[in-house]
């Protein structure tokens, strides 16, 4: 399938989750997570899950991540829809938060660190394949972040849902995952 049409299927896919279903799946995928064996992580990059979008819960392993990797610094995404440019803004647990227009919570500082300082990202999706390629909200703006992160950031993506096996569409700007975590597996590429 092409990335338009596995949007739409796995949007409808999430909203068709029921909220207990949701809540096991994101104990399952916190519980693969932690199988990963990864370097010690100095600063990371997370989006912030939304509710309204049904997305998985990051806040779980943000905390799994702080507690394994004491001094943790945490980044959170501020996307300028003008330009499209995202800045990582330090988020912690008190951190004051703003609904930006598309209904995602976003961190109201003006303290933010360049992408090449990141160790870690966990990178929102809808639909992955195989090849470790995803189908994002379509906006670009994690494919042009991830360019200009260091080569050796991990990148990692979180999914309710097993992969399709091939993207159709994808081209030469996207960017692959390194892993990606459902309730069932941990995917590495």
């Amino acid at each position: 399938m092409i990335k338009k049409e596995l949007r739409k299927v796995y949007k409808e896919k999430r909203i068709q989750l029921a909220p207990q279903q949701a809540e096991k799946y994101n104990d399952l995928i916190l519980i693969n997570f932690q199988k990963l064996q990864l370097p010690f992580i100095s600063c990371m990059h997370t989006y912030l899950s939304s509710e309204k979008l049904i997305e998985p819960d990051t806040s779980a392993i943000i905390r799994f991540l702080q507690f394994k990797n004491p001094g943790l610094t945490v980044l959170a995404p501020k996307v300028d829809f003008a330009s499209g440019k995202m800045q990582h803004l330090h988020f912690h647990e008190e951190t004051e938060l703003v609904e930006n227009e598309y209904g995602i919570l976003e961190p109201i500082t003006s303290s933010f660190l360049d992408a090449k300082e990141i160790d870690l990202a966990l990178i929102p999706l809808l639909a992955f394949d195989k090849n470790g390629f995803r189908v994002g909200y379509g906006k670009g703006h994690y494919d042009k972040f991830l360019a200009t992160c260091r080569k050796d950031v991990i990148k990692i993506g979180i999914s309710f849902f097993e992969p399709v096996d091939a993207i159709e569409d994808t081209d030469q700007f996207d960017i692959p995952l390194n892993f990606c975590i459902t309730p069932e597996n941990v995917f590495k590429f």
